[in-house]
């Protein structure tokens, strides 16, 4: 071969290779990348360093598709706080991808295996995938048959005339008392909270993982020991702002879903269950709300 020709295959060559080079990622070939765009409905931006973080099942492994928060306004941030335009993130083998997780991070997180806490999720049908509380891989339920009753009165006191301050979650009408909530099992990473919002303020009745056991806090009940059921006296160590006892005629009763360990002391987004008590203060029943769970869609 003429030493012209010899140069003419090696250009021939090299242009072959830099098109290859240029159909495929930096990281090497077979890893291309793709532009993935998430919206979400109903996530609460995440305080105390806490952050979400998004994962797409490849070959059966995790794959980070990165970190983010939620502004007040419900766009997605970085952890500096800046936008994301279209909540787009850079993803290799992203065709490749099977599902999206999305999850909530601890503080100072910074290896590359989700957390416990897998909140929403859904598989890729074509370009996208619809992220529900409902996918196995997540809270696993869309808490669909959820239900709930309580009582109000104060076990935990020896008095007879502060009984509209204290509520328990349990049922006496079928001659109990039994427990009164119907609530599905939660994962690891999750744990139910109940709530009274009293003054505009939400106060704690505890956090528990089995509606026919106590709770795990008692900090405002009284000296007498209370029933075996998730619930409340306010009786005691009342917080700024509020007198205890009081009367929860009018209150909002709350129970929530929350973040184990948790990034707030506030309510987490997810309240599947709802009510308001009588005036004045009697038993009576929560309601589902079922369109407080975090729904969202994640396109490739």
């Amino acid at each position: 071969m003429s030493r012209t020709l010899l140069r003419l295959a090696l250009v021939a060559v090299i242009a072959v290779g830099l098109a290859a080079c240029d159909s495929t990622d930096s990281d090497g070939p077979g890893t291309t990348a793709g532009t993935l765009n998430l919206a979400f409905s109903g996530l609460d931006p995440l305080a105390n360093g806490f952050h979400y973080e998004g994962w797409v099942m490849i070959d059966g492994a995790p794959v980070t598709t990165g970190k983010f928060n939620v502004s007040d306004s419900g766009g997605l941030v970085t952890l500096q706080g800046a936008a994301i335009a279209n909540g787009a993130f850079e993803v290799d083998r992203l065709d490749d991808a099977a599902a999206f997780v999305l999850t909530i991070e601890p503080a100072g997180d910074t290896d590359a295996v989700p957390a416990a806490t897998k909140l929403i999720g859904g598989d890729f049908g074509g370009a996208s995938a619809a992220l529900s509380t409902a996918h196995p891989a997540t809270l696993g339920s869309d808490f669909a048959s959820v239900a709930g009753q309580y009582i109000i009165a104060t076990p935990t006191s020896a008095a007879m005339d502060d009984e509209a301050s204290g509520i328990w979650f349990l049922d006496v009408a079928s001659g109990g008392p039994v427990a009164g909530l119907d609530l599905p099992t939660l994962p690891e990473g999750w744990a139910y909270e109940g709530w009274v919002v009293l003054n505009g303020s939400p106060l704690s009745t505890g956090t528990f993982l089995d509606a026919a056991m106590a709770d795990v806090a008692a900090p405002f009940s009284g000296a007498q020991p209370g029933p075996p059921f998730p619930g409340e006296d306010f009786l005691v160590n009342a917080p700024a702002g509020q007198a205890f006892p009081t009367d929860l005629a009018g209150a909002t009763v709350v129970i929530s879903v929350e973040p184990s360990p948790d990034d707030s002391p506030a309510p987490f987004a997810a309240k599947p269950l709802l009510g308001t008590v009588s005036t004045p203060a009697a038993a009576g029943a929560l309601g589902q709300n079922l369109g407080s769970l975090p729904t969202g869609t994640a396109r490739r």
